[in-house]
């Protein structure tokens, strides 16, 4: 019997310092808004409204767009648009997302482009409106740029 309740006791601690571990742990980062929306111009490419939604996982964070007024100006390969999304920083600079990921799309299909990785820091508010995306397409530069602040406000990194 007294091997049962020092067996039950040892658990009953153990059980209190998982709870106790679990109360300490850092909470998950979190972007706010998630999504926000553009209007973009492309310049001969097209433009129109586009939607960004974030992520954030510590000091990495990633963005990925997607418009259906921007379309592609030739058939695409997945993974295979090199893409530089700056965000104007509030307060100046801008912090740059980049890499290769995207859907295989057709000539004239919806422009989607991520998820682009890059660092952020906690309190960093970023927006696209003063920044650009930059898509290389078989040595084919299309270059974007907001017409106004993003929409309900810039992304805000905790």
């Amino acid at each position: 019997m007294r091997g049962t309740r020092t067996a039950t006791g040892a658990a009953l601690a153990a059980g209190a310092l998982a709870v106790t571990g679990l109360a300490f742990a850092p909470t998950a980062a979190a972007v706010t808004p998630q999504t926000a929306t553009i209007t973009a111009s492309c310049g001969f490419f097209g433009g129109g409204a586009a939607t960004l939604t974030a992520t954030q996982n510590g000091t990495s964070a990633t963005i990925t767009l997607t418009s259906t007024a921007i379309s592609a100006p030739v058939a695409v390969a997945p993974d295979s648009i090199s893409s530089t999304l700056t965000l104007a920083r509030a307060g100046g600079g801008g912090v740059v997302f980049s890499g290769t990921k995207n859907p295989a799309m057709n000539t004239g299909d919806a422009v989607s482009v991520g998820p682009l990785p890059g660092t952020v820091a906690a309190g960093d508010a970023l927006d696209a409106y003063g920044g650009s995306l930059k898509m290389v397409i078989f040595g084919i530069t299309v270059t974007c740029k907001a017409n106004a602040p993003q929409a309900p406000g810039p992304f805000v990194f905790d």
